[in-house]
């Protein structure tokens, strides 16, 4: 199994040594942009990694969003793209309808990117309808690394968030995620 971390605006000095995967938060709703996106995909890619960035998703505006995460995230050859699904800071969430909508608008627009499904097992179990997760899923557990409580195929697990959001992926090595990433479409 590979081994990577998932990081935002707060993780500035994060250690990508020892990493094989790096997930960016770029954007949140139609607004936020995270300033520190750029240098962070830099950091992550010196180290060698292959890099991911997300968007939170939100309610509402959903092609908007999705154009708005395309636009800023500068994604390169080979990155790949995610929604996170999970409960917004106003107590709300985007249906299961508005996440698919989401992804397959991201397919869309960057259609030559991976793109992939971010949330949690709650979420998982008890708000989607559909078991779309685009290209693939990327579960939230917080138990042994590898053994997220679903029955469901995932890709990546995130199974920790102390001292950062600590994840593994189901991959034989870094090549192998690097070859699946650059495949783009499905």
């Amino acid at each position: 199994m590979l081994h990577g971390v998932d990081i935002s605006a707060h993780n500035t000095s994060y250690d990508a040594t020892d990493q094989d995967f790096v997930f960016i938060k770029a954007t949140e709703g139609r607004s936020y942009a995270s300033p520190h996106r750029a240098d962070q995909a830099a950091k992550a890619r010196g180290a060698g990694c292959v890099v991911g960035f997300y968007h939170f998703l939100w309610p509402g505006n959903i092609e908007a969003q999705a154009r708005y995460f395309v636009g800023k995230c500068d994604a390169k050859e080979g990155d790949l793209l995610a929604a996170d699904w999970e409960t917004t800071s106003s107590g709300s969430h985007a249906s299961g309808a508005q996440k698919d909508q989401f992804l397959r608008e991201v397919k869309k627009l960057a259609p030559h990117h991976r793109v992939l499904l971010y949330t949690n097992v709650s979420f998982w179990k008890g708000h989607d309808t559909s078991s779309y997760a685009a290209d693939g899923l990327w579960i939230a557990d917080y138990v042994s690394p590898g053994k997220p409580r679903i029955k469901d195929k995932w890709l990546f697990h995130q199974h920790t968030n102390r001292p950062l959001d600590k994840n593994v992926a189901r991959f034989e090595d870094r090549d192998a995620l690097r070859k699946w990433a650059a495949q783009g479409k499905e």
